[in-house]
């Protein structure tokens, strides 16, 4: 006699993400047939969202001396054993669905969108570089900055329910720490302010929004719920709940709302 538990555990996952992803794959298939192989290769021939990253990524930043085959199983073996790659992930492309009005499905991160794609790969290095594979990650580092334009250092600590829009030229360094729902344009830094060493990045707090081609330089705190204006400078701490702006930034009012990051209102007024 087949128990309750047992029946459970035979039902088939409900993944509503992953069903929405292959469903989308499918009629994509049929009304673009020229991307039929990709589409079969990256999504609909992979059981999983995870594999479907891994092999998207696999796909992208191989090279001639590190197969694709090969770089696809190290990412899937990585993210098998950093769990927190898959919940982060799956915040992040929710993230971009909710917050990008170009996006109106979830297999368009996957498929189009390098600030999705590289910051996934972020996290992939960053597994990879707290386990003293430090070569491969900065390996994988160098591939996301020559294929996506985007520069995360493996070093660097990032939070879940991210996005990125556009992502050109976003900079961040090893000791800089973003921390969940923060949402950023294309041409950011979250740099250093000259050669010295140990903890010189910045922090970024939940729920910040920072706007295109803003530099937040050195070891300070943008606080929660803030915003940072497009093209601002930022050299000093800023509080929670307000919005800076200018070179060098200075508070110009409060945030706007309670999830700037969410709202995605970059108007100052």
């Amino acid at each position: 006699m087949v128990t309750a538990a047992e029946s459970h555990a035979n039902l088939p996952k409900c993944d509503p993400v992953w069903d929405s992803i292959v469903k989308d794959a499918r009629a994509m298939q049929i009304s673009e047939p020229l991307m039929h192989s990709m589409l079969q290769e990256n999504i609909i021939g992979r059981p999983s969202f995870e594999a479907s990253v891994a092999a998207r990524l696999a796909a992208k930043l191989h090279v001639h001396e590190i197969k694709e085959a090969a770089l696809r199983e190290t990412f899937n073996d990585i993210i098998r054993e950093a769990p927190e790659i898959s919940e982060r992930a799956r915040a992040d492309v929710a993230a971009v669905y909710e917050r990008d009005p170009a996006c109106t499905s979830y297999l368009q991160p996957l498929l189009f969108f390098k600030g999705f794609m590289a910051l996934q790969a972020s996290r992939i290095a960053h597994a990879l570089w707290t386990r003293e594979r430090r070569p491969l990650a900065q390996f994988i580092q160098m591939r996301v900055s020559e294929v996506f334009g985007v520069d995360i250092h493996p070093g660097a600590r990032i939070g879940k329910g991210i996005m990125i829009d556009h992502a050109t030229s976003i900079v961040i360094g090893e000791t800089a720490v973003v921390e969940d729902d923060v949402s950023m344009l294309h041409s950011v830094t979250l740099g250093g302010t000259g050669k010295e060493g140990g903890d010189r990045h910045p922090k970024i707090g939940r729920g910040v929004l920072i706007g295109a081609g803003a530099h937040i330089l050195g070891n300070i705190r943008i606080g929660e719920q803030s915003r940072v204006g497009a093209g601002s400078v930022v050299l000093h701490d800023v509080p929670h709940c307000v919005t800076v702006a200018g070179v060098p930034a200075k508070i110009v009012g409060d945030a706007g709302c309670d999830h700037p990051s969410q709202s995605m209102n970059h108007t100052v007024d």
